[in-house]
């Protein structure tokens, strides 16, 4: 069964950094597009970050320069690494796939999808 795990969340300072990683167990990941998606407390669920099964890469506005999206196929992983964290950021993340699209696409239109990993930006 194809599953996708994440992992790498916890409790940080603004200014902190946190890893995200998402296993994609069984994929053939070189099929799959790849996305982080994440909702606040009382907000709608937004894009965060993707990248394409060519490795193209996007970027919400709110997090350009300071996260950057990475996959490693060798290890099935997908990662988030996020730097300058803002109270802002604090969500739950999750982690989202789609086969055979090269390129970033809504929540909705995800083929598959994680359980989600609690980011907390606070002092």
């Amino acid at each position: 069964q194809l599953q996708l795990v994440e992992s790498g969340g916890g409790l940080v300072q603004p200014g902190g950094s946190l890893r995200l990683s998402c296993v994609a167990s069984k994929f053939t990941m070189d099929r799959y597009s790849f996305g982080w998606f994440r909702q606040a407390p009382g907000k709608g669920r937004e894009a965060v970050s993707c990248i394409s099964m060519t490795g193209k890469t996007d970027y919400a506005d709110s997090v350009k320069g300071r996260f950057t999206i990475a996959r490693d196929d060798a290890k099935k992983t997908v990662y988030l690494q996020m730097n300058s964290l803002k109270p802002e950021d604090t969500a739950n993340y999750w982690c989202a796939a789609v086969a055979l699209i090269d390129k970033c696409i809504d929540w909705d239109d995800m083929d598959y999808r994680g359980q989600g990993t609690q980011v907390t930006v606070s002092s």
